[in-house]
């Protein structure tokens, strides 16, 4: 390769670059969350690492910065609207506002729905859907008094756009984050803030791997076009095509990375 197409290159690849950002990654104790954290990181972001516990966080922080990233701590509950208020000081003062806004918490509970409580529903709607809405929103008020335009990415999941049994409050939660993606989208447009979903299909890891390898696992894994589940490094490219001035064109879409699970038939 001549030197001339070698800085093209560079070229097309800075404008993926997250220099200069600041991001926060919310749910980024374990599995999807932590690994973008770091993925971010690897992009030049300084990275906000929030988690109900932040003390469960120091390992990622001192990963990340053995590795020449920058990144901090931040104790949030998504569901307090106090401890999102908080978190968003805390990253002002140590940081300055947040202008990647990455929105992972989540939770499910697994069983029939006839047997799914009114506590079940509440906590997984009240993780899944209020939380991602309350730190969006929270988030844009700060871009917007000072004037910062951003990117927010709600990780939602290809169960919002289609069911499988045992996880309705999850699957409502999940439709409801991608419309409200959608909203937002239209809303926020007018400052500079663009509003994104990734909608996740089966994704390996350490809590689901057992599963997932498992005879009942390998019958799902048919259903899938490409025949094959999703490793947590398949999202790094919409994640940071969507973070970054390369997708600054993109607002309001739900992107599934999925290996084709929501154009099957089953």
């Amino acid at each position: 390769m001549s030197a001339a197409d070698q800085s093209t290159v560079t070229q097309q690849l800075s404008i993926f670059s997250l220099v200069g950002h600041v991001a926060l990654m919310t749910g980024a104790s374990s599995g999807i969350g932590r690994h973008m954290a770091k993925t971010l990181a690897r992009a030049g972001a300084h990275v906000i690492v929030a988690a109900r516990r932040a003390d469960k966080l120091e390992s990622l922080v001192n990963e990340i910065k053995q590795a020449g990233g920058q990144s901090h701590a931040v104790s949030l509950d998504v569901t307090r609207s106090e401890s999102v208020r908080a978190c968003f000081d805390e990253i002002e003062a140590v940081a300055g506002v947040a202008d990647i806004i990455i929105s992972n918490a989540g939770t499910t509970v697994a069983k029939p729905a006839i047997e799914q409580t009114e506590a079940d529903w509440d906590e997984v709607i009240d993780t899944n859907l209020k939380g991602c809405f309350m730190v969006d929103t929270e988030a844009a008020r700060r871009m917007i008094k000072q004037k910062k335009p951003g990117s927010i990415i709600n990780i939602a999941s290809i169960l919002g756009d289609r069911v499988a049994g045992a996880v309705a409050p999850y699957s409502a939660s999940k439709a409801g984050v991608i419309h409200s993606t959608k909203s937002l989208a239209l809303e926020l447009a007018r400052y500079g803030i663009r509003v994104n979903a990734i909608l996740p299909g089966y994704v390996i890891t350490d809590l689901n791997s057992e599963f997932l390898m498992s005879e009942a696992g390998k019958r799902l894994e048919s259903r899938v076009p490409f025949r094959r589940f999703c490793k947590m490094e398949d999202l790094d490219g919409p994640l940071l095509l969507l973070a970054s001035d390369a997708g600054r064109a993109m607002t309001g879409t739900a992107t599934a990375v999925d290996w084709g699970h929501l154009v099957s038939s089953l």
